[in-house]
């Protein structure tokens, strides 16, 4: 295949992918509790497990690929509700809910009370304490900062507010929710939790906005390059070759 051909299609499919991220993002800034996904490059040459290449095709195929996707975990801004069921983490902890897959942590504290009155997140996915999901009783449930629940002064549940280790890899599911290796997790010891507050998302939609431009501007200009390659040079080499 041409070189050029080659690097302007990968170059496309590079851009394609980072705009799924950005829009992603886009569409998620009203999100409470969701971290935004900005795209890392590699070079394709990286890719070649150290084959020796000549000066001509490193220049060549010295040209850039989505490596994947790395999450920004800085918190968002805190935004008061006035909701008693609405939580938000100061500090890096989750919380934990019971999924039909397993467990997952999220940043997303817009809880709710489900007609069993459990606390439940948006998806309807349970709450966890620390032993286990949480029933709440008939009155006015305070949450405090280590996040222990009471109602009308009695103690009901303490949330299992976790952490994980620097370096630990969370992976996305879903808009909000992060799955953990295994036994990753541990004790939240540097985190408060504030009721009647949300975590609004870390997506900044101007940035956002400015970046989505961008790709689309560069995703056309690949593009109109790979139109050239498949259109005139092909033509031109149709129209040349026969002389020779």
């Amino acid at each position: 295949m041409d070189s050029g051909f080659y690097s302007a299609f990968t170059g496309l499919a590079a851009r394609m992918q980072s705009l799924d991220l950005v829009a992603n993002n886009l569409a998620n800034v009203n999100t409470a509790g969701y971290k935004s996904q900005k795209e890392f490059y590699r070079a394709f040459t990286s890719s070649l497990n150290n084959e020796w290449l000549t000066p001509v095709n490193k220049a060549i195929n010295d040209y850039g690929l989505v490596g994947g996707a790395r999450m920004d975990l800085t918190a968002g801004s805190m935004q008061p509700t006035g909701n008693d069921t609405d939580m938000a983490i100061d500090g890096s902890a989750f919380f934990s809910v019971k999924t039909k897959s397993g467990v997952r942590y999220t940043r997303n504290g817009n809880f709710s009370l489900n007609t069993q009155r459990q606390l439940i997140d948006p998806q309807g996915n349970l709450l966890l304490g620390e032993d286990g999901p949480i029933q709440i009783p008939t009155g006015k449930m305070t949450v405090s900062t280590d996040g222990t629940i009471s109602v009308d002064g009695a103690l009901v549940a303490k949330l299992k507010i976790v952490n994980f280790a620097p370096g630990t890899t969370l992976t996305p599911e879903g808009n909000t929710d992060f799955t953990a290796p295994a036994a990753a997790e541990k004790p939240a010891s540097d985190s408060n939790v504030r009721q009647g507050v949300l975590e609004s998302s870390n997506s900044d939609p101007i940035s956002s906005a400015v970046a989505l431009i961008d790709l689309q501007r560069s995703a056309e200009m690949m593009q109109r390059a790979l139109s050239i390659f498949n259109t005139d040079f092909n033509q031109t080499a149709v129209q040349e070759l026969p002389k020779v």
